[in-house]
């Protein structure tokens, strides 16, 4: 077994020095930091605007008490108006999110004509021109996933020489410790202890281990991942292709049980449509992609200069893509797929949910701190990916219990006229919905030749009210506890996953 490196040895070493201000009582400005403390917090301190660590500026929370306000007072003073105004901004901005959502499928689609038409696979590179490659693995909890991802890291297609594995565990994670301990790991393999050190995030142990990671390429993979055996390589070689300025692939996300349960179901054609089609249509069309939790490759050069992760960010995979693209960097899409464990629980879901809604709406808000500095980075048609993408995701989770209340309200306050008229509006943009959805999950099905899933389309209602639900719980954390991380538990399947080498 690979000897196991006690983060605390590194604890002490000085990785940067502290900038002028100070977020851990006792500390002094300009004592230099810690690994783990650089871990935690470099981001927030030297980049404080790119950080969820501060909150909602004062200008936002300023425009929302606005908006409130004047809201309120409009509903009070013209009820019908009032209602009638916001039920048609809703549908205006759920059509517009229908229209950009076929538009990004049909780019999608363009894209995977084209690289089957042309025809053209670069041969992969060998052995002896393939460069040292760093693989980050946080663990927290997951002793039961231990054993299928040692088996699936050892299955890699590349020269062990070349590997560089971390497997980041946190200090006081007693039970998963020992499972790592019960293996018999390569000697590419490296066990880190990160300090309980707040925010205990993904984000923050992925960062403590990019401080040690010695490859030219750094990715990040997951306690249940199992990634094709050559996804590396192909990293490797798309890489070399794509020029200095490529700074990150993200692999293909699919699931290896997707006819669990319902749930499952859902997921799995959820997850077929963002990241066969919708992803290489952002690509395709030269927009921002909000990056995956798993699966990311990096030039380890590029991650570094940009401070690596957020550690208070809960879906800083997404943050990162943009960060990425803020700097002049490209992301792209690799053609190269890694397993996962679909969530299959009612509960486990909805946790897991909540906390990719509330990331999504933290990441949306970071970035709009300053709006023509971010217009003036993306460039018009970059903001305006980001608007409809970020944004739409975020304002779409929450359109739908904000259109009840003001089906309700408008039954209440404004007669049966009103509501018959929202009703009949209502109506038709559930139609548009539903016809969008079914075309992206008809896509996401047919794509994985998942042909068996495609009567699962009409249970896609159901599974909005799950994520409407999720939606209102984000929200709700996003203002009572915005850096909390919901654990979402692996290895919960009844079914097992095969590991083959092709």
């Amino acid at each position: 077994m690979a000897d196991v490196a006690q983060c605390e040895l590194h604890s002490g070493e000085v990785a940067t020095t502290r900038p002028g201000r100070t977020d851990s009582p006792g500390d002094t400005p300009g004592t230099p930091l810690t690994m783990a403390e650089n871990a935690a917090w470099q981001l927030a301190w030297e980049q404080p605007r790119l950080s969820a660590h501060a909150g909602v500026s004062a200008p936002q929370r300023l425009t929302l008490a606005m908006l409130l306000t004047g809201g309120s007072a409009l509903l009070l003073l013209t009820p019908q108006i009032s209602v009638l105004v916001t039920g048609w901004g809703l549908a205006l901005l759920f059509a517009t999110a229908a229209l950009f959502r076929c538009i990004l499928l049909m780019a999608g689609v363009l894209s995977a004509w084209r690289g089957r038409r042309s025809g053209l696979k670069s041969a992969l590179l060998a052995d002896n021109e393939l460069p040292l490659y760093s693989i980050i693995v946080p663990l927290y909890r997951e002793a039961r996933s231990v054993q299928q991802l040692i088996a699936a890291l050892k299955r890699m297609d590349y020269p062990e020489s070349l590997l560089d594995i971390k497997l980041v565990l946190e200090a006081d994670d007693a039970v998963t410790i020992a499972a790592i301990q019960a293996q018999d790991l390569p000697a590419c393999f490296e066990v880190l202890h990160v300090p309980p050190l707040p925010p205990r995030t993904k984000p923050k142990a992925c960062n403590y281990a990019l401080g040690l990671a010695r490859g030219e390429f750094v990715v990040i993979y997951d306690a249940e991942d199992i990634p094709d055996a050559d996804q590396l390589r192909k990293a490797a070689t798309a890489f070399r292709a794509g020029g200095p300025d490529l700074a990150c692939l993200q692999a293909k996300l699919n699931y290896y049980n997707p006819r669990e349960n319902w749930l499952t179901r859902q997921f799995t054609l959820e997850y077929s449509m963002w990241f066969d089609w919708l992803l290489p249509g952002l690509q395709l069309m030269r927009l921002p992609i909000p990056l995956g939790g798993t699966s990311n490759h990096f030039r380890t050069r590029i991650l570094r200069q940009l401070g690596g992760w957020d550690a208070y960010n809960v879906t800083e995979d997404a943050d990162l893509g943009l960060r990425l693209v803020r700097r002049g960097y490209s992301c792209g899409v690799l053609s190269s797929t890694t397993w996962e464990e679909a969530n299959c629980r009612h509960l486990n879901w909805l946790r897991q949910r909540t906390r990719w809604q509330k990331g999504y709406m933290m990441t949306w808000l970071v970035h709009m701190r300053h709006p023509l500095h971010l217009w003036r980075q993306l460039g018009a048609w970059g903001f305006l990916g980001f608007q409809l993408f970020i944004g739409g995701t975020v304002a779409l989770a929450l359109s739908m219990p904000t259109a009840l209340l003001i089906f309700v309200l408008g039954i209440c306050a404004c007669g049966p006229e009103v509501a018959e008229l929202l009703l009949a509006l209502d109506g038709h943009v559930f139609v548009l919905g539903l016809s969008v959805s079914a075309l992206s999950a008809g896509l996401g099905a047919i794509g994985r030749k998942h042909y068996d899933l495609l009567a699962d389309i009409l249970l896609t209602p159901i599974y909005w009210g799950f994520s409407m639900l999720a939606s209102l719980r984000a929200l709700y954390q996003l203002i009572r506890d915005p850096f909390y991380w919901e654990k979402t538990r692996h290895a919960i399947s009844q079914i097992s996953p095969v590991l083959t080498n092709k």
